[in-house]
């Protein structure tokens, strides 16, 4: 009955912890599977066909490298607007050290994620992003930028740069695979959980997910091959917010006025 109607749709690992933490019904996940089985309920997720791949090793310590991404799905699934989830990974661990479900990917929410990371844990060596725009500039260098020898940069190239953290730019699906498979467990496990609390808008889905990853780092993170943290301390002469924000620079008129997005 649990499994049919108050935890449809969780998968039998997940329905054997609930029942565990949250029912008060001791038992294995194995009996779990067998129950359901024999009472002809199927399983939620079927068994995908092995495809060989040679994965890239894990990085030795926490902090070396973080992967990010956003997860744009039907996580509320109809119940209320579709959501991106904005999140960071830590290569080494599985670590998720913050995430939120935002409208889209934007460059303000990126800076937002790496906020509630930075000022948490510290800085990272690196991040492993796409190549989408937001974190990649695919523009033709200025003069300015020609005779200084610079590459052109994105707002989060420039704030990442100024941080020492070096951005690394992924050209696969498969080259993200920890956060890929990290979204996959997260629309199994975190849409049940949302449909548990049914929650209808973001507000509501963010506090669903400020709950479970806590939850998510407790069974899923594993300890790195280096106990040694590479996670960096933020410098005392750091204000994050004076570097994770948009900057642009503008011409002061003779009248002492300037002119951004045509407003003077």
């Amino acid at each position: 009955k649990l499994a049919l109607e108050k935890y449809k749709g969780f998968n039998d690992h997940h329905l054997t912890e609930k029942l565990c933490e949250v029912e008060g019904i001791p038992v294995s996940r194995r009996k779990v599977s067998y129950l359901l089985r024999e009472r002809g309920v199927e399983a939620v997720k079927k068994k995908r066909r092995f495809k060989h791949r040679t994965r890239r090793e894990r990085k030795a310590q926490a902090g070396l490298m973080l992967q990010t991404d956003g997860s744009n799905h039907d996580w509320l699934e109809g119940r209320g607007p579709r959501l991106t989830l904005l999140g960071l990974i830590d290569d080494a661990t599985n670590l998720v050290p913050t995430g939120f479900f935002d409208e889209a990917e934007t460059t303000v929410g990126y800076f937002q994620l790496f906020y509630s990371a930075f000022s948490r844990y510290g800085l990272p060596s690196s991040i492993y992003a796409d190549r989408h725009t937001i974190f990649q500039a695919y523009r033709e260098p200025t003069l300015e930028e020609q005779l200084q020898n610079k590459k052109p940069e994105t707002q989060i190239g420039r704030a990442l740069r100024e941080l020492g953290i070096t951005l690394i730019p992924a050209y696969s699906s498969q080259a993200k695979g920890r956060i890929e498979r990290c979204w996959g467990t997260f629309q199994d496990r975190l849409v049940s959980e949302l449909r548990l609390e049914k929650a209808t808008n973001k507000e509501e889905a963010n506090a669903v997910a400020k709950k479970f990853i806590p939850q998510f780092n407790r069974r899923f993170t594993v300890a790195p091959a280096n106990p040694d943290s590479a996670w960096r301390p933020i410098p005392k002469n750091i204000d994050l917010l004076q570097i994770l924000c948009i900057k642009e620079k503008r011409v002061v008129a003779n009248d002492n006025t300037l002119s951004y997005n045509g407003v003077t």
